[in-house]
């Protein structure tokens, strides 16, 4: 397989990024006044989702939104289905991570990347520490630049068989996202809003992450294995001519 990294990056690549790092302030600032309004600046407090007239729905619609927001920049880039999806997965990914950074400069918060935070809302409250969802935001940065800026004359797709690990990855670390209040929905939507988590399970979610890392690896070693067998094979040629030919 014949594949090459562009010379550098490319104008599509920038402008995702400096679109989602954009709409990452945007974001952080909506925030930031949704959060001054109901006295939840700092999310891990008792009573963490107060019922305030509609805004419960008002939020699941607008997390909503900007999905669709996020999805629609990537389809916009790129030039085929593997690049938009790419370019998608980078406006997450970089989303994700400067939201928390404007929200630090914002209000001071978060204070480390240990502390809680409701992640979403639909179909149920995520709650994690805010570490778990940049490492995830990172993965996704990664896969994205990988499958935006490669080309390839043939196809670079993973076995299905790793996309199956990956979308197990997906679903346990959602899991562990929602397990307490999975476990809490038998009390009703006033306990689900009240849940606090006191213990993540770090060790599943990170199982989780090694299972969504295998189409990154498989993209990764597809594409820079035959570029290091080339400079090996170049190398060898440079060492034999300056040897010069073996008499006979």
């Amino acid at each position: 397989m014949n594949a090459t990294l562009q010379s550098r990056i490319s104008p599509r690549w920038l402008t995702v990024v400096v679109y989602a790092i954009a709409m990452a302030w945007l974001e952080s600032a909506v925030v930031y006044y949704l959060r001054t309004y109901i006295h939840r600046l700092e999310p891990y407090q008792p009573n963490p989702l107060p019922v305030v007239g509609g805004f419960g729905p008002v939020e699941a619609i607008r997390e909503a939104a900007t999905m669709i927001m996020l999805l629609t920049v990537g389809m916009l880039a790129g030039k085929n289905w593997r690049a938009r999806i790419g370019y998608s997965a980078i406006a997450f990914g970089v989303w994700d991570i400067f939201y928390y950074v404007f929200l630090k400069a914002i209000c001071g918060w978060p204070h480390s990347l240990a502390d809680w935070d409701i992640l979403f809302l639909l179909p149920l409250p995520w709650w994690g520490p805010i570490w778990a969802p940049v490492a995830i935001a990172l993965l996704m940065i990664l896969w994205g630049t990988l499958a935006s800026e490669f080309e390839a004359t043939d196809s670079i797709r993973p076995l299905r068989r790793l996309w199956l690990l990956n979308f197990a990855g997906i679903f346990i670390a959602l899991y562990v996202f929602m397990a307490d209040c999975i476990h809490a929905r038998h009390g009703g939507v006033d306990a689900i809003r009240n849940v606090l988590p006191h213990h993540f399970d770090w060790m599943t979610f990170c199982a989780a992450l090694a299972l969504m890392s295998a189409p990154i690896i498989h993209l990764g070693w597809r594409i820079w294995s035959p570029r290091m067998n080339g400079n090996a094979t170049l190398l060898v040629e440079e060492r034999y001519s300056c040897k010069g030919n073996p008499q006979t």
